[in-house]
């Protein structure tokens, strides 16, 4: 970990122990990204690199455990294709540019980034995370839960970052990790009970808090997701959200084709429910209009209860919808699906 890295997380700490109920429990590790940066200097600087110098970088934490998710998804990293990037950092002259934004992310206020998730969690939830700051050929941002004993963030370093849109980008997975932590006592309907497709379904309906962690991120539901951005990021976020009836029609199409059994395993809902992903696909759009819809109408206590609920959040959207009227109302689930997703989690409307 990198001398200022350890400083941050001293601070972070301090700032725990002040607190009788702490809210954030951050750890902060930068080591794969320390060591990229410091192997890509040296070939930038045209010296030759030994076996070991990059054994080393793939026995960083940041390394290993980015390692394990890549394993999950596609497939492991081959070491060739990362030292042929590393390399090219090198040979390009673009380490100066990944060590300042690095430097950037490193001073991102946690505190900040972690109010602004806190917002829009359960009372009481305790972030607890391991934040990696990586270099890595993918610049996409993730959660994801291995084998480390907090859970892990996985944040991409990107040139030309802003502090605005590191704050962002970190408010956003750290609402993922507290609705995690909120919710690991929810009762879900057990494959056994329903079917594997149907329990999977159920599953992929989460994925709408994508949305929540937009307007969480955001500050609000009238401030633009993207507002640290680019203007044509912000058009196309526009226009998307735009498309948000026929993407209902067709999450509400996929839904009923699991309950009417024309999907029947698992694998099928699970190919078909990551398509709607994409840059930020339906589950981003359309959820951000369903949890910024629901704390207009109805305030955020309404939204923060539906958090690890997704069909009561589907509920609470269209009693919210229908509160707008007239030709601004925004589009409704159908109440047929909503009664068969009530009917399949077992609870009542």
């Amino acid at each position: 970990m990198s001398r200022l890295s350890l400083l941050v997380a001293f601070a972070a700490l301090l700032a725990i122990a002040k607190s009788s109920n702490p809210p954030l429990d951050v750890v902060l590790v930068t080591d794969e990204a320390d060591a990229v940066v410091s192997v890509a200097g040296r070939v930038e600087r045209g010296d030759s690199i030994p076996a070991r110098d990059y054994d080393r970088l793939f026995a960083t934490q940041g390394f290993e455990h980015l390692q394990e998710r890549s394993a999950k998804f596609g497939g492991p990293i081959a070491r060739a294709d990362f030292i042929a990037f590393v390399d090219s950092l090198g040979r390009s002259h673009r380490v100066d540019a990944y060590s300042a934004a690095l430097a950037r992310l490193e001073a991102t206020n946690l505190a900040s980034a972690a109010r602004l998730a806190e917002a829009y969690l359960p009372a009481g939830t305790r972030i607890r995370a391991r934040l990696y700051l990586e270099i890595k050929p993918a610049k996409n941002s993730f959660v994801f839960t291995g084998s480390d004993s907090l859970p892990p963030i996985f944040l991409a370093v990107q040139p030309g970052t802003t502090p605005a849109q590191a704050t962002n980008t970190l408010a956003h997975e750290l609402h993922h990790v507290g609705t995690q932590l909120a919710c690991r006592g929810a009762q879900h309907p057990e494959g056994a009970r329903v079917g594997a497709a149907p329990a999977k379904l159920l599953e992929y309906l989460t994925a709408l808090g994508e949305g929540r962690a937009m307007l969480a991120a955001a500050g609000g539901p009238d401030k633009n997701p993207h507002a640290a951005d680019d203007d044509s990021i912000q058009r196309r976020w526009n226009r998307d959200v735009g498309k948000a009836a026929a993407d209902i029609a067709e999450l509400s199409s996929f839904a009923n084709d699991v309950l009417d059994g024309r999907i029947t395993s698992a694998d099928s809902v699970e190919r078909r429910g990551n398509s709607y992903f994409g840059v930020q696909g339906p589950w981003y759009t359309v959820g951000w209009l369903m949890a910024s819809t629901v704390e207009r109408q109805l305030g955020r206590r309404a939204l923060i209860a539906t958090t690890c609920d997704p069909v009561a959040f589907l509920s609470a959207y269209n009693v919210a919808a229908r509160h707008i009227g007239g030709r601004s109302a925004p589009p409704l689930w159908p109440d047929s699906l909503l009664a068969r997703l009530t009917t399949l989690t077992g609870r009542t409307r």
